[in-house]
């Protein structure tokens, strides 16, 4: 597996963000404060291209999100919106989350 790390700053609101590649899926890490935290899944689940959205804080794995793409409509409301409360509250606990973004 090769790393590329790029540094960069998005928005004052993320702070780093690490690109990895393999020959199979590609992966983003950044750091978000959890008041943006919601905002930044709903983004995500939205752009389309994502596999997975996993949440963690101090090295531990607090929520992983399978994402399908294939979903549409109201099964995607039915099935996000459990997720949803779930990042809402990881949100209200924590000051600062490390997002991970698998795409396709």
């Amino acid at each position: 597996m090769t790393e590329d790390a790029q540094k960069h700053t998005e928005s004052p609101k993320e702070v780093e963000v690490v690109h990895m590649e393999d020959d199979t899926e590609k992966s983003e890490t950044f750091q978000i404060k959890g008041e943006d935290l919601l905002a930044k899944v709903k983004q995500l689940i939205k752009e389309g291209n994502v596999r997975r959205i996993i949440l963690s804080h101090d090295g531990k794995k607090l929520l992983e999100i399978p994402v399908t793409a294939g979903a549409v409509g109201v099964t995607v409301a039915a099935v996000i919106s459990p997720v949803l409360v779930a990042v809402g509250a990881i949100a209200a606990v924590v000051a600062q989350v490390e997002v991970t973004v698998v795409r396709d």
